[in-house]
């Protein structure tokens, strides 16, 4: 009988605590929310370096028209690349899951990855520089000087080191 009472009792409180969870969960979906739209158009103008440079409105819509029109291309080719990865998780499975490995298929898909990377370096680099083009020299020296800056702290992008030491020690 005294097991039945505790068995009752935790299943109640166990409710109880579900039904409060889920009475707050529109309240952390809401907020979930407004936060995935403050991220959803990238970094602001507003925040981070370019916020330090006293950019002119003609400036700042310069760049979002720069920052715009790699979110469009991005977003062309976002069913392209998830087939893309779909088929290279696919391929990973394959070559995990084989008996032997197969280092012709391993390295293909190295070089396939390599090359993806390569795009994604090229492309920032090219945004980064069509960016650039809109600022005077003052501002691309400050803002030279603030990456450094940041560089020096381990920051990037709001993130820390992450535990990764610099030095080697």
């Amino acid at each position: 009988m005294k097991n039945l009472t505790i068995a009752t009792l935790l299943s109640a409180s166990t409710l109880l605590g579900m039904a409060g969870i889920a009475s707050a969960a529109p309240d952390n979906q809401s907020q979930r929310a407004a936060q995935m739209q403050h991220h959803k158009g990238g970094m602001s103008i507003n925040r981070g370096p370019l916020s330090q440079l006293n950019l002119t409105a003609t400036q700042q819509a310069q760049i979002e028209a720069i920052r715009e029109a790699k979110k469009a291309e991005r977003d062309n080719n976002r069913s392209q690349n998830q087939a893309q990865r779909e088929q290279m998780r696919e391929q990973i499975q394959a070559l995990s899951n084989a008996s032997t490995l197969d280092t012709v298929a391993l390295n293909r898909l190295a070089d396939q990855h390599a090359n993806q990377a390569r795009q994604r370096f090229v492309d920032r680099v090219q945004s980064q520089q069509a960016i650039a083009k809109v600022l005077t020299a003052d501002q691309r020296s400050q803002l030279q000087q603030i990456r450094a800056e940041r560089g020096e702290r381990g920051e990037r992008r709001g993130r820390s080191d992450r535990g990764h030491s610099r030095t080697g020690a």
